[in-house]
């Protein structure tokens, strides 16, 4: 076999980035202090909203938000089958139930399937932007907002008695950047969490970031208090802040988590917003656009839907599908690239799938559309350095081995 050349992802390394960490270091603030807290000022600007809070990855925040809203046992937390394992590890780990329904075909969450879905132990939805694509957060909103169904829904505490609803939780860790309505994902529901992993369109290596947009009945500034404490063991005073006079004296009100951001994490991400806009979203979308022309007169190949009158998406990586074939012949194909040098992946594996959803009673066969999407998708490279050159390479792999197999 070829040893793999071509990467699947490369996070933007330049000098912008280099000397970026150079000045943190030299600043000595390793941990959190002024750049994470510009770099949640920068998001809330970019987003549309007053309050972002940096994290440690998307998966701390979804938990602190599921935890904060009281989500425990005896819960349900709707959840799209179709997304990766963190999704609903959180609501696992809260001790509730994640309660999966199928996608459309454009890879997001049904809404038509939520619905049905909805129980009196509904307290959470956690819709996800599959590939950066947003999914029908009008619908979304428009249903949790329905007499009917919020008539099933049972406050257990202050937090769901305000609401007075089903919270809905974005788990936008694909999409930074997406649109819907021309409103900037983050804005769009109650809460937002987005990933800046490795792998991410704008990444700070690990970390994440919580957007809170609770209606008016909330203070969001008080819950960005709230919450930052709870992110530093439910300590009073931040390592910036007890650098203060007299700021010393911390106290310590809850057993909170280590979730925080650092310095050397957002540093990164500062850098990367500055030319988000401008560089690495036209960057992505001539890419797709490439492998748009290059595939689009191929029978077989069924392409990503990312540009409508209403959504953009943030284009994180290209889902192409092969038609009419089985995972088998699927597997067979990735292969053939993969020892022409390529690194290909496939987004996701659906839960029921993972030996631990599979020993806790899921079925992959209540699943169709997912699955069906399943099996016949190759997700395709898509980052900033990525050249032309490496596209016609990534496009002659994929050709030559479906026909191969096909």
């Amino acid at each position: 076999m070829t040893k793999n050349k071509l990467p699947f992802y490369k996070p933007r390394t330049d000098e912008k980035i280099i000397e970026e960490v150079a000045d943190t270091i030299r600043s000595g603030w390793f941990t959190t202090g002024p750049k994470t807290k510009r770099f949640e000022k920068e998001i809330a600007k970019y987003v549309g909203i007053d309050h972002v809070l940096c994290v440690n990855a998307a998966t701390s925040g979804l938990e602190l938000m599921l935890r904060w809203f009281g989500i425990k046992e005896g819960d349900e937390v709707i959840v799209p089958v179709y997304t990766y394992c963190a999704t609903a590890n959180v609501v696992v780990r809260c001790g509730a139930k994640p309660v999966m329904v199928d996608i459309r075909d454009d890879f997001n969450i049904d809404v038509s399937k939520i619905k049905a879905a909805i129980t009196e132990k509904t307290k959470v939805i956690i819709p996800v932007d599959i590939a950066g694509f947003p999914c029908d957060y009008d619908e979304i909103m428009e249903l949790i907002n329905k007499s009917e169904v919020k008539g099933k829904f049972k406050s257990e505490t202050e937090e769901q008695e305000k609401l007075g609803r089903i919270l809905v939780l974005s788990d936008a860790a694909h999409s930074f950047g997406g649109l819907f309505s021309e409103n900037k994902i983050g804005s769009l529901t109650d809460i937002t969490v987005f990933s800046f992993h490795a792998v991410k369109n704008l990444t700070t290596g690990e970390g994440g970031a919580i957007c809170l947009n609770l209606p008016n009945q909330f203070d969001n500034a008080e819950l960005y208090q709230i919450h930052n404490t709870n992110i530093l063991h439910g300590q009073s005073s931040d390592a910036l802040e007890k650098n203060k006079i007299n700021k010393w004296n911390y106290d310590v009100k809850s057993a909170g988590y280590k979730f925080n951001m650092t310095d050397v994490q957002a540093c990164f991400g500062l850098v990367e917003l500055k030319r988000y806009e401008q560089e690495n979203l036209p960057m992505r979308k001539s890419i797709f656009h490439n492998y748009d022309s290059a595939f689009t007169s191929f029978e077989w190949a069924q392409l990503p839907e990312y540009n409508t009158s209403s959504k953009s998406s943030s284009m994180h990586y290209y889902a192409l599908r092969i038609k009419n074939i089985s995972e088998d012949r699927r597997n067979q194909i990735i292969d053939l690239i993969f020892n022409q040098g390529i690194n290909v992946n496939v987004h996701f594996k659906p839960l029921p799938m993972l030996t631990f959803y599979k020993n806790l009673g899921y079925k992959m066969n209540d699943f169709p559309v997912a699955y069906d999407n399943y099996c016949r998708e190759i997700s395709l490279p898509v980052y900033f350095d990525l050249t032309e050159e490496q596209q016609q390479q990534i496009i002659d792999a994929v050709i030559s081995s479906v026909n191969e197999v096909i």
